[in-house]
């Protein structure tokens, strides 16, 4: 281990605390004492105990504070209490070893995995259980453990890789996760070759989905992947041509994500008259649900050791996961039928775990040992869940969870009579169901017309079961801490989506309230979604067009169904990335011309392939960058590529035949790329006799807001794009795993450059050049984002269609000046909550004053 995070001073040997919270005490004052942690944070590896079992296995316990308290964090450090006569942790397990755990970041990664490592050595642990030298801990750290010396010689150099191989960058903001992985695993399969993938030292095998978790791989780590064999060319490409096409989907995702937990900040939440007890959580799906609580306590699961011989067990297994893998795939198939494609893929990757060769034979192992099928399975998945949630990662704990999930489906065809958690409710109506935590495969089985709520103790915001949960549409709350299941089960509660709260104990006034509240927000919602053909327009009249973004034609009508008055964002590189060759100019003219056909007249704004950098394209061979925010991406790439430019204005040239389009040119930062955009457009557009379109640009980068007053000049209209604008302004890459959060695009920074860049348009429409401002971004489809943009004078909003009903509310409930003074509020703002917490005059607009 790097000396900076575990040092002899951080090891204590011959510890005798009287019980768990003494020891998690005693471990965490090593920490303060070593300038690793305010004492503040000692608490926070306390309240994780209350929400997490942080036990490994095998007398190893690993406390760790929480997520939100990581700014007590003074510098990354793990300390050691040795227990020797151990220390009861939960009911049945017993600590010897005890590694608190503050983190900044990663770097305790290696360790987990050395830990998990040790877990299958007993020998070593019980040695290290009583040693009186300190030195032999911090060597069993610094060293993979291993049966033999060569072995660990083995373990300490890199993993080797073959022959022919490539480098790759993890786009990807959440890392490779389960659903992503499983792609991976379903290409490298389609090929003879072996496949590794290095992470580092450690290695994985491309085809095996636990393999490549187990890496656990992070956003922005570079991998090496190689491969051996006949056909181990046509692997790496294929492979490499997956992993770079998933990144845009990802990518999506995230910001999803991001956009989701930045509107949930900016909503208000349902407050009860009185005092009622409460729990608070973390807000997974917005709503408020009154029901009757039903808590669903952890059943313990007894399995019994059934010996039987090897090949009676080894064939009940196999049968049982065939039919458990039929079952999932059925599942997957009516979940991406019911709710979406992408939860339906939460059951095909289970599937993909239920697969794992690694998985299949420590059960296998068990049963040559003389145990039978069904204990065997049974510690297999608790063992191998348990690695994957030691690796460190909230969002492998999460695939930790699915494991479980599958592994209990297999469970209860190999031991039907077990009583196994799993099922539909029992009765009743309007239930808010509480749990320790709850499977996607429990979640995606509720039934709506009796489940209102979900309120777990556990998990996150970005789990499996919370992404479900949004998308039925049911209020959820997750990490609520144990207490949960002590609230007393069959009392009628009030489950805030929004607050992220939970209660009980209410009067009938306190319910009366709430009722009206939720029967207002609903109805807020119906009117918001009869509405969303009716134009944009503020109460004295100032119209904002409102538009959306899409990627294909066929997306086009759901688009104009929910509101949209056009496409204000065509994304042209879905064209590049879903292929293994780049689209030619006959078949981007069909699509551009089909995307003219199905708005009908509207209008449509197509924007030049925008790749490069992190985007990578296989067959395009574009460099390799270290910075690649920073490099050749959009507009630069195009201009120094004629194979990729002119094929593209050709087809969309020769669609503006058909009916009215505009071009828009990403990644603009100089006058000088402009000019000569525009050239090579009327050079093409001379040799087509094509008629002339609107040029456009997207200012995403400072130095375009700075300038806009000298582009307006040269360009007929700006789409501001908030989520690069706001990683160039604030110097954050919005993909980051701990500071994307803070790369808000409602900071006065990023605000004052977006006022910036309409006064410059406005200064040159003044001077006899019009130019309009638009917002492609996601700040767009925030409704108090939309209504400050507006204030500030922008006239075009482009955004996911889910979002297009609810802006065009918010802009109607308001008139302009109001909108103005919001904007000025927002721009003397001190930082972005400032901003956010201008939500609530935005509900009540009538009250924004200065």
């Amino acid at each position: 281990m790097p000396e900076a995070l575990i040092r002899p001073e951080l090891v204590q040997l011959g510890a005798a605390p009287a019980d768990k919270t003494a020891a998690i005490r005693q471990a965490g004052q090593l920490l303060v004492a070593a300038g690793c942690i305010a004492p503040a944070y000692v608490q926070s590896l306390l309240a994780r105990e209350q929400t997490a079992n942080t036990y490994l296995g095998s007398g190893v316990a690993i406390p760790h504070g929480q997520i939100a308290d990581r700014h007590l964090i003074e510098r990354t450090g793990i300390a050691v209490l040795q227990v020797p006569g151990g220390v009861e942790w939960n009911a049945g397990q017993r600590a010897t070893l005890i590694f608190a755990i503050a983190a900044q970041s990663d770097e305790h990664l290696a360790l987990l995995r050395r830990l998990t490592r040790l877990l299958q050595d007993e020998a070593t642990l019980q040695k290290l259980a009583c040693t009186a030298d300190a030195g032999d801990i911090l060597r069993a750290l610094e060293l993979p453990a291993a049966p033999a010396a060569a072995a660990d010689a083995a373990a300490q150099a890199p993993a080797a890789d073959y022959a022919q191989g490539f480098d790759w960058r993890m786009p990807y903001p959440n890392g490779l996760h389960a659903r992503p992985a499983q792609q991976w695993v379903e290409t490298a399969r389609r090929f003879a070759a072996s496949v590794r993938v290095r992470n580092g030292q450690e290695a994985g095998d491309a085809k095996n989905l636990m393999a490549l978790l187990q890496l656990g791989i992070a956003h922005g780590q570079t991998l090496h992947v190689s491969a051996q064999g006949d056909d181990a060319a046509a692997a790496l490409a294929a492979l490499q041509g997956v992993m770079n096409r998933l990144t845009a989907a990802e990518e999506a995702e995230a910001e999803k994500a991001r956009q989701a937990k930045a509107q949930a900040a900016s909503r208000s939440a349902w407050q009860p008259a009185g005092q009622p007890p409460s729990l608070q959580g973390i807000s997974a799906s917005p709503g408020l649900a009154i029901g009757t609580l039903r808590v669903r306590r952890a059943a313990n699961i007894a399995v019994p050791d059934r010996p039987a011989p090897l090949a009676e067990g080894a064939d009940a297994l196999d049968e049982a996961l065939a039919a458990t893998r039929a079952e999932l795939l059925q599942l997957a198939q009516d979940t991406a039928a019911r709710i979406g494609k992408a939860e339906g893929g939460i059951f095909r990757a289970q599937a993909e775990l239920l697969g794992d060769t690694g998985l299949i034979a420590q059960a296998c192992q068990r049963m040559a040992q003389g145990h039978g099928a069904a204990w065997s399975w049974h510690e297999a998945v608790q063992a191998a869940a348990g690695q994957l949630a030691s690796v460190g990662s909230p969002l492998l704990a999460a695939r930790a969870a699915d494991l479980r999930d599958a592994g209990l489906r297999v469970l209860r065809k190999l031991a039907p009579e077990l009583d196994v958690p799993g099922g539909q409710e029992q009765g009743g109506e309007n239930l808010v169901i509480a749990a320790a935590d709850l499977t996607p495969s429990d979640t995606a089985a509720l039934d709506l017309r009796q489940v209102a709520g979900l309120c777990t103790a556990q998990g996150g915001p970005s789990s499996h079961t919370a992404i479900i949960a949004r998308t039925l549409g049911l209020p959820a709350v997750v990490a609520a801490g144990g207490a949960l299941l002590d609230v007393p089960d069959g009392q009628t509660v009030v489950l805030d989506g929004d607050g992220a709260r939970l209660y009980w104990g209410l009067d009938e006034a306190d319910l009366q309230s709430a009722r009206q509240w939720r029967d207002a927000q609903q109805a807020r919602a119906r009117e918001i979604a009869r509405l969303a053909l009716q134009p944009a327009a503020t109460q004295d009249g100032v119209r904002v067009e409102v538009a959306a973004n899409v990627n294909r034609p066929e997306q086009v009508p759901a688009a104009l169904a929910a509101g949209a008055e056009g496409v204000g964002l065509m994304r042209t590189e879905f064209l590049y990335l879903e292929r293994d060759s780049a689209p030619g100019e006959d078949e981007q003219c069909e699509t551009y011309c089909g995307m003219v056909r199905e708005l009908a007249g509207r209008p449509l704004i197509i924007r030049t392939l925008d790749i490069g950098g992190d985007k990578q394209v296989p067959y395009l061979n574009l460099p390799h960058e270290e910075n690649p925010f920073l490099g050749i991406r959009g507009s630069r790439l195009m201009l120094r590529r004629p194979d990729l430019l002119e094929p593209q204005l050709r087809a969309i040239y020769r669609a503006a035949k058909t009916g009215p389009l505009s071009i828009m040119f990403p990644m603009i930062t100089s006058l000088a790329e402009l000019r000569e955009l525009r050239a090579e457009c009327e050079r093409i557009r001379q040799q087509l006799n094509a008629p002339a379109v609107p040029i456009g640009i997207m200012v995403e980068v400072p130095a375009a807001a700075v300038m806009a007053g000298q582009l307006a000049l040269h360009a007929d209209f700006f789409s501001i794009g908030t989520n690069d604008l706001t990683q160039y302004v604030l110097a954050i890459d919005r993909q980051h795993p701990e500071l994307a959060r803070e790369a808000d695009t409602l900071h006065p920074a990023v605000l004052r450059m977006i006022q910036r860049t309409v006064q410059g348009a406005q200064a040159a429409t003044q001077a006899g050049r019009p130019c309009w401002v638009g917002v492609c971004g996601g700040l767009a489809g925030d409704p108090l984002g939309a209504a400050i943009l507006t204030g500030l004078g922008v006239r075009e909003l482009s955004m996911s269609q889910r979002d297009i009903a609810p802006v065009k509310a918010a802009l109607r409930a308001c008139d302009s000046a109001l909108l103005a003074e919001l904007a000025q509020l927002a721009l003397d703002s001190a930082d972005a909550d400032s901003v956010r917490a201008l939500a609530a005059r935005l509900q009540a607009p009538r009250q924004v004053k200065r």
